[in-house]
């Protein structure tokens, strides 16, 4: 680094980085480390399989924090522990408390008695604004019936990265939405280079949600706890490989969770 004018530096020295500020390339870097440091030392463990998830585990249950950036959706058994963890992230970082979610990352979040949905009613509506298709006509299945996707089709799309961030909005869509998980995973193949018979199946899809766009996930208040699994599979559906394709779907009670 750089030493900033008036700094006494030795010649051929350099300074080493210990504070860093917004807009420094290590910024992100060290906020996440003091951040886990600081989430360790309350007894918050890190996940080994999503690093943006912290759990502590206690006699009483069990507190989840998830972590994105500097935003951070909290979960636990009680309102106490949660003001708990509140007090000390506040008497660290100064923390605004918005409060029981209803939007966290493009998820809609609402609760009754009964249970709490999860939708992506506003992004699905981003999406299809952003493709011009607000006044199209809805469709009744995410792909056109029957059709069989090839890596090698007809023309090559002009602009691939419209093809690709389209796909990419989808992908994330999946979360709340797994009727999409087939169509996606289709499209998803050829975002090396797409084609335009790839681009209108594409849009299809969207036409699709245009129809749908307030669909979700429901997770009942009430659950028996049983896990149901389903699956099928094709033989050999792909015309570029040859192999075949399997779905699933895993059941907690009546919430889907895989």
């Amino acid at each position: 680094m750089v030493a900033p004018e008036g700094y006494p530096v030795a010649p051929g020295h350099a300074c080493l980085l210990k504070r860093s500020l917004y807009g420094l390339k290590q910024a992100s870097r060290q906020w996440n480390a003091e951040f886990t440091r600081s989430l360790e030392r309350f007894g918050f463990q890190q996940s080994g399989h999503d690093h943006c998830l912290f759990f502590k585990a206690l006699s009483s249950g069990f507190i989840g924090l998830l972590v994105y950036v500097d935003d951070v959706f909290l979960m636990a058994p009680s309102l106490d522990l949660i003001s708990q963890v509140k007090r000390y992230l506040d008497g660290l970082f100064t923390i605004k408390d918005l409060g029981s979610a209803r939007y966290f990352l493009g998820l809609q979040i609402a609760r009754s008695e009964a249970g709490i949905s999860l939708s992506q009613t506003k992004y699905i509506l981003d999406i299809i604004g952003d493709c011009g298709l607000h006044s199209s006509k809805p469709v009744a299945t995410p792909l056109p019936p029957g059709i069989k996707l090839q890596a090698i089709s007809d023309d090559p799309l002009v602009k691939p990265e419209i093809y690709r961030r389209l796909i990419g909005r989808l992908l994330y869509l999946c979360f709340t939405r797994p009727d999409l998980s087939h169509a996606v995973q289709q499209l998803n193949q050829f975002m090396q280079q797409p084609y335009q018979s790839h681009w209108h199946a594409a849009l299809h899809l969207v036409r699709y949600l245009r129809g749908c766009f307030d669909l979700g996930l429901f997770f009942p208040a009430s659950n028996s706890l049983q896990l149901q699994a389903f699956c099928d599979a094709d033989w050999g559906a792909c015309l570029d490989s040859r192999c075949s394709l399997t779905g699933f779907a895993i059941y907690l009670d009546s919430a889907l969770i895989s």
